[in-house]
């Protein structure tokens, strides 16, 4: 299934999309939880009724006429890994980290998958991600364990300030700019992808291709990553995983090519959809 956070009145809902249309859950059953980590948390026990809902389809929307939001929009945890593809590794100028290389992305970073990003310097760069969603989570998962962790994938823009990243050796203030962190535009659920180590992403800026890869040349695989978090950490329902980006980003370009005002911004995971941005000089 493909589970979004949406508005079209007041107040989020969340719902599930089949082709163009979204099917509102909680006007259907309004004793499901109200929000995605509660659904998240409950699903073993609701995803029947959920799919009931969906089958039906009573009440539904079409998708052009409701605004996504991010799917979760306050995670409790964002962690992304650097250095994770070979080809970006290279464009950088650095060794294959022989340990995973993690930062954390501030929650106030997240944005919806097509609204606007802010540019508040000449130094913002785009970064294509397959963003992987912790659904049971837990503590010193093994990597065979992983799968059952993870309760769906998203497409992810993990925006970079180039400069604020690199004055220090610590990252996360160059990656957690508020709006840095859009995803989505739904959850597409684990059940529904068979190998998320074989899936192709793009990113292209005003419609020139920037990026294009494959998971499969991940440096860590995702299970790996799951493992090595929760080693250090209890990880929970809901939490934001941004599994690492290929080559091509602005800054390895020559002359480098950062963000400006009035860019669009496409980023595409092949079988979960795409999420698109335009860039707000500021």
């Amino acid at each position: 299934m493909k589970l979004a956070t949406f508005t079209a009145g007041p107040a989020p809902e969340l719902g599930v999309v089949t082709g163009e249309r979204i099917i509102p859950l909680n006007r259907a059953a309004p004793g499901l939880p109200a929000d995605m980590i509660g659904l998240i948390r409950k699903w073993p026990d609701l995803q029947a009724e959920v799919a009931r809902i969906a089958q039906a389809a009573q009440g539904a929307l079409p998708l052009s006429g409701v605004r996504l939001l991010a799917p979760i929009p306050r995670p409790g945890k964002i962690w992304a890994i650097g250095l994770n593809y070979a080809d970006h590794i290279a464009e950088s100028g650095v060794e294959t980290p022989a340990n995973q290389v993690w930062f954390t992305k501030a929650v106030t970073a997240v944005t919806g998958p097509f609204d606007p990003v802010e540019i508040p310097t000449g130094f913002c760069d785009y970064e294509v991600e397959l963003v992987a969603i912790v659904g049971a989570g837990g503590r010193r998962i093994a990597a065979g364990d992983a799968p059952a962790a993870v309760f769906g994938w998203c497409v992810g823009n993990d925006v970079t300030e180039r400069m604020w990243q690199h004055r220090t050796p610590q990252w996360s203030l160059g990656k957690s700019f508020d709006t840095h962190a859009p995803f989505g535009p739904w959850i597409t659920t684990a059940d529904e992808l068979a190998n998320p180590h074989d899936l192709g992403l793009r990113c292209l800026v005003n419609g020139e291709v920037r990026q294009n890869s494959n998971t499969r040349h991940l440096v860590f695989d995702v299970w790996q990553q799951v493992a090595h978090l929760s080693e250090a950490m209890t990880l929970e329902p809901g939490d934001v995983i941004f599994t690492g980006t290929p080559g091509g980003v602005g800054a390895a370009m020559s002359p480098r090519q950062f963000l400006k005002g009035g860019d669009r911004v496409r980023c595409e995971v092949d079988g979960l959809g795409a999420i698109e941005t335009v860039c707000e000089g500021l």
